[in-house]
């Protein structure tokens, strides 16, 4: 950054870069573990790439179909990420009112920060995919390189339509709601391709949705010719596309520093403004007090997770996955054991909804040391905090056993009694292994301890596959009749 004049634009993108980088960043255990994942990794690509030196790769016309496939998925995941990495940016306590109050291009600054949301994407998919394609790329297949390209310029395109769908949610809804209605957008919009695909109709019994869906987009030659072939002649090193591609993201990332300057500075500052319904009276203070301590700290807690907009993302996310497994309850001609797969769909999301609440109540605590110190058993704060958690959960939980229940009565009490027992244990070992920090400082949703996500999943995969062996075993294995 000593190379570039101070406050330039290539100063600022060198900054947001660094941020991106350490945004990314772990510490003590996990940062060690992620060394060994990834140097694991690295070492499966030489392995590839020393194997296949001599070898040339075919090209045939699926993988150019799945090079588009997987960049249209890619693509929904990348702006579902941009969208709430530009919510953060706005709403969130961070440099941007320095950086504005500034004497400072208002367009340098947010083209700064659309490129540390565009790294902070790429970041994301590198580490899964460089460590694979760098080495086979150098030991003999440089044309490989082109899926480089091809990430930097999805990130690129999804940074703008991620800043620009988070402006125009912001615009309609007004900023109260902009980010509650920011993250359930979000959540739609990353499991949207996959609940498409699960609705879509396919052959009856002789192929998967996924395989039909692949049948039909070869027929129509989609990814094969024209433009939609450019994602796989990029990535398999055809210079015009490559430039095609990122021209395009490059287009789109300075189209969005061009058009929406004057929404990005309108959206922060209505959202650092104070926004209220009614002015604040005295009356209303009666109802923030409770009689009993488990009912207090469970209004209190109760109240923060309904506040906590993220919570929307996890929410909606894992209602979208379950989608597929009730239709193919209820309307299912598959001779798949859709109760025991939905059995243990119940445990498996329950318990890490329950697990993420409480995990949340504990580490987001912003008075730890008071109920360090209060004259009350700390057994009774943590029963009051799991059953807040359980509280936000017990819709959801409640949804697969009622669905099985159309079916199997026995099955459904089973899968309610084991949802329970998995989301009890999930919360009881967050409680027990968080850590309090400040509500105000949260800007990772998932930064508690590695041990304690372990035992969670772990937890989830004993009382789920329990949950599911014994609904296929009263149902004899069979969906629908």
């Amino acid at each position: 950054m000593t190379i570039v004049p101070a406050g330039s634009f290539g100063w600022l993108a060198l900054h947001e870069l660094r941020l991106a980088f350490r945004s990314r960043a772990t510490r003590g255990a996990a940062r060690w573990i992620g060394y060994l994942l990834l140097a694991g990794w690295l070492a499966i690509g030489c392995l590839t790439g020393w194997a296949l030196r001599h070898t040339p790769i075919p090209v045939p016309p699926e993988a150019m179909i799945g090079v588009l496939a997987v960049s249209v998925l890619g693509l929904t995941f990348m702006t579902a990420q941009a969208m709430i990495g530009s919510q953060r940016t706005l709403y969130e306590r961070g440099d941007l009112p320095l950086l504005l109050s500034a004497p400072i291009p208002g367009r340098s600054v947010l083209l700064a920060k659309l490129l540390g949301i565009a790294a902070t994407i790429a970041l994301t998919y590198a580490a899964l995919l460089l460590p694979i394609v760098l080495p086979v790329a150098i030991l003999g297949h440089p044309r490989l390189l082109g899926l480089v390209a091809l990430l930097i310029a999805l990130a690129l395109v999804a940074a703008a339509l991620g800043l620009a769908l988070t402006l125009m949610i912001a615009r309609l809804v007004g900023p109260r709601a902009a980010r509650t209605v920011g993250q359930v957008v979000a959540a739609v919009l990353g499991g949207a391709l996959f609940l498409v695909t699960q609705l879509l109709p396919h052959d009856e019994g002789r192929t998967g949705t996924f395989a039909a869906l692949f049948d039909r987009l070869r027929a129509a030659r989609i990814g094969t010719s024209g433009i939609s072939a450019l994602p796989g002649h990029a990535a398999l090193g055809d210079p015009f596309a490559i430039l095609v591609v990122l021209g395009v993201g490059v287009a789109a990332f300075a189209a969005a520093g061009a058009t929406l300057e004057r929404a990005f500075l309108s959206g922060f500052l209505d959202g650092s403004a104070t926004v209220s319904r009614s002015r604040p009276s005295g009356r209303a203070s009666a109802r923030l007090f409770h009689t009993g301590l488990t009912r207090t700290v469970f209004a209190k807690e109760w109240t923060l997770l309904v506040r906590d907009p993220a919570l929307a993302f996890q929410i909606v996310l894992r209602l979208i996955y379950l989608v597929p497994l009730f239709l193919g309850l209820v309307g299912g001609r598959h001779a798949l054991p859709i109760p025991a797969a939905l059995a243990f769909a119940s445990v498996l999301i329950t318990s890490q909804l329950v697990g993420s609440f409480a995990w949340l109540t504990v580490s987001a605590e912003d008075a730890p040391d008071l109920l360090s110190v209060a004259p009350v058993a700390r057994a009774q704060v943590d029963r009051a905090k799991l059953l807040a958690a359980f509280a936000m959960a017990a819709p959801f939980a409640l949804l697969s056993p009622v669905a099985i229940g159309v079916q199997t009565l026995a099955g459904a009490a089973i899968t309610l009694v084991m949802t329970v027992l998995g989301g009890g244990a999930a919360g009881y070992i967050e409680l027990k292994l968080g850590k309090p920090g400040k509500r105000g400082a949260f800007n990772k949703r998932r930064s508690g301890s590695i041990v304690a996500g372990i035992l969670s999943l772990l937890v989830a995969l004993v009382f789920g596959g329990g949950a599911a062996g014994l609904v296929f075993l009263v149902t004899g294995g069979i969906a629908v009749p």
